[in-house]
């Protein structure tokens, strides 16, 4: 049944905001991962299946890359560090409009030599010709990159050429997961995603970064087509609360109702969401607090 079967892991990683999760939903076909105009948006590692006769590609979206400033950063880079092990491929997410950058620059340099990297120019339809072909004229100056491939993954633009290059770097093998699923995220983490990421969208420039979300309850109600969700949304100040609730309960209310449609898709039926809020100080440099929203760093490490 799998005589020409081929599977593999293959990373996806690059720069904060270069449209790494964009595409791992567009390859994927389904919303596996968040997405935000925000940098930092994806926290954790999250794989996303793409399934084909012939073939199951397992994609690992990673955080975007950058300077970790508090323990959660610390916790986002061990997750591209751990991301990038023991792959058949690297997909390096580069953003058409910024060009080729310092760090973009030293990542190429240095896991070209270790692993095929293929380089995804992003956002090719939001900038000029001029500027797209700088970009092209400079990754082709780096010894060792499979390809390059101008793309946009919002608009879907030439992914298919980006998916025959990555598809060529997959061994023969059997399916790693099952073919009917397309990730190996639970519903109750997608979840904390979800309401997380209509907070992105919809709070002031400063609170989401000190933003989590923490599951209390995720539950089918007895004898009725329901599922009963109860979240906290976790900040870091007092005055980050009050603008998270907003005037009269208003912003919460948005956030809330933003959140359940999504939510009610993913579990197919009825949502009925309550989101509190709670102040945790500086929680992102508290190991304790940020394993129990999710960001294990200690475990990361010894993954």
């Amino acid at each position: 049944m799998y005589e020409n079967f081929h599977s593999g892991f293959i990373c996806i990683a690059g720069l904060a905001n270069a449209g790494k999760s964009t595409l791992t939903n567009a390859l994927v076909g389904e919303k596996v991962s968040i997405v935000s105009w925000r940098p930092q948006t994806t926290r954790n590692k999250i794989l996303g299946i793409v399934n084909r006769d012939d073939m199951q590609m397992v994609l690992i979206d990673t955080p975007g890359i950058h300077e970790a400033r508090n323990r959660l950063g610390e916790y986002m880079m061990q997750a591209v560090e751990n991301g990038l092990r023991d792959v058949d491929g690297i997909v390096y997410v580069i953003d058409a409009a910024k060009g080729v950058q310092g760090a973009d620059a030293e990542f190429l340099e240095k896991y070209a030599k270790k692993a095929p990297v293929i380089v995804a120019l992003n956002k090719q339809d939001t900038v000029a010709r001029d500027t797209l072909f700088k970009a092209l004229e400079r990754l082709n100056g780096f010894e060792g990159l499979r390809a390059v491939v101008p793309i946009s993954a919002k608009k879907a633009d030439n992914l298919q050429p980006l998916f025959e290059e990555l598809k060529a770097l997959l061994p023969i093998g059997y399916p790693m997961y099952p073919t009917d699923e397309y990730t190996q995220s639970s519903m109750r983490f997608i979840a904390t995603e979800i309401i997380r990421e209509k907070a992105l969208y919809l709070l002031d420039k400063e609170v989401p970064y000190g933003i989590g979300v923490y599951i209390n309850k995720f539950e089918r109600r007895e004898g009725a087509p329901i599922t009963d969700i109860d979240a906290d949304i976790v900040c870091e100040k007092q005055s980050h609360k009050a603008i998270v609730i907003g005037k009269g309960g208003e912003m919460l209310k948005k956030i809330a109702t933003a959140a359940r449609k999504d939510l009610e898709k993913m579990v197919g039926g009825q949502v009925f969401l309550t989101l509190y809020v709670r102040v945790k100080d500086e929680w992102r440099d508290s190991d304790y607090i940020m394993k129990e929203l999710g960001y294990d760093l200690k475990a990361l490490k010894n993954d």
